[in-house]
């Protein structure tokens, strides 16, 4: 007995080693590659969400836009048309969590510089005291790329609506001022077909590191 199974012991070692790869290609082929959902406002904190679409369960999109990029150029949806885009809100004179936001849009900024399916895109939420000049200042400081990054300002009613309405992104003072909100950490992640894929704390490093891996999932999602 001992004989046979030394006889044999190089084929069992052969045959264990084959059936383990075959198992391993059997289980990658059948495992689904991992997607992202498409989020609804009925998904989202509703403190971050207008009160007018908090139960919309279907078919959310960001709503059309026409804004001013530190440039002066008129920024609107069709900049983004199939187009993979973060968006975030914040402010220029902001001392909190805007510069680690930042600082981490310039982080992905470096590392989608040479991708032509991924953009971002900033709004402030102070239009008033953000006028172009002030956000061009504040780009140049950055290192923002103007091809790839638009920082917008324009009608605060309009932003308002963006952030709450569209990207459920923003909270409301809760002080009844018309159309005051405060920007919170979020980066959203937008796909092509404008529906949010993804929301992510812009102050963690963590987070972005996700976010590089989510817009990965997002464009092979596109290539198949």
């Amino acid at each position: 007995m001992l004989k046979f199974f030394a006889r044999y012991k190089f084929f069992a070692i052969v045959f264990f080693i084959l059936s383990v790869i075959i198992m391993a290609c059997i289980y990658t082929l059948l495992k689904p590659d991992r997607t992202l959902p498409v989020y609804q406002p009925d998904m989202v904190n509703a403190d971050l969400v207008d009160t007018t679409v908090q139960y919309v369960r279907k078919y959310h999109k960001i709503g059309d836009f026409k804004l001013v990029n530190q440039n002066g150029d008129t920024i609107t949806q069709d900049f983004y048309k199939d187009k993979i885009y973060v968006a975030d809100f914040f402010f220029t004179t902001c001392l909190t969590i805007c510069p680690i936001m930042t600082d981490h849009m310039v982080k992905i900024q470096e590392k989608i510089k040479d991708d032509p399916e991924v953009f971002l895109l900033s709004h402030t939420v102070f239009p008033k005291t953000d006028s172009v000049p002030v956000l061009k200042k504040y780009a140049e400081e950055k290192g923002v790329i103007d091809e790839k990054w638009n920082l917008v300002t324009g009608d605060k009613k309009q932003i308002y609506d963006l952030a709450r309405k569209s990207y459920l992104a923003t909270k409301s003072t809760g002080d009844g001022g018309k159309y005051d909100m405060v920007h919170t950490e979020n980066f959203v992640l937008v796909d092509k077909n404008q529906q949010i894929r993804g929301f992510y704390d812009g102050t963690d490093p963590e987070a972005i590191e996700n976010l590089m891996e989510d817009i990965k999932i997002l464009k092979r999602e596109y290539r198949d």
